[in-house]
């Protein structure tokens, strides 16, 4: 159990971590939406406990939030890759190590945005499927 513990607190770590080199510019929002389609989630299986079927508006609104984090990421990712090459420029030369660690740091907000975007349409398929089948049922 101590263990158990143990390992959830070091991935939290390392989760919060990673936010913070992303540039918590792009990455905090990226969580803040996260937190939000888990939000709506709930609220449409409340509704769904409550009522029956899911309600249309909360699936396209956890849609629409999935797709504005994925596009909210690769933003963060471009706008990371200019700067870094602004840099670069500057420098003239970089060494290798320097210049993997800049592509890492500028990939967080998409790979980050992307996983966001994955959890939103399983949410959204699955609310989907058991809405099609409530409706196949009557």
């Amino acid at each position: 159990m101590f263990n158990l513990i143990l390992q959830i607190m070091m991935i939290a770590i390392q989760f919060f971590n990673r936010l913070q080199e992303g540039g918590m510019f792009f990455m905090f929002p990226i969580l803040l939406m996260l937190l939000l389609i888990l939000f709506l989630t709930i609220k449409n299986i409340l509704i769904l406990r409550k009522e029956g079927f899911s309600s249309e508006k909360y699936i396209k609104l956890i849609n629409s939030v999935g797709l504005l984090t994925l596009v909210w990421g690769v933003l963060g990712q471009l706008i990371g890759l200019v700067v870094a090459f602004d840099k670069i420029e500057l420098l003239d030369e970089i060494s290798t190590a320097m210049l993997a660690g800049g592509l890492k740091v500028s990939a967080l907000p998409t790979i980050f945005g992307f996983v966001v975007f994955v959890v939103s349409r399983a949410v959204t398929i699955i609310f989907t499927w058991i809405q099609s089948e409530d409706t196949s049922n009557e």
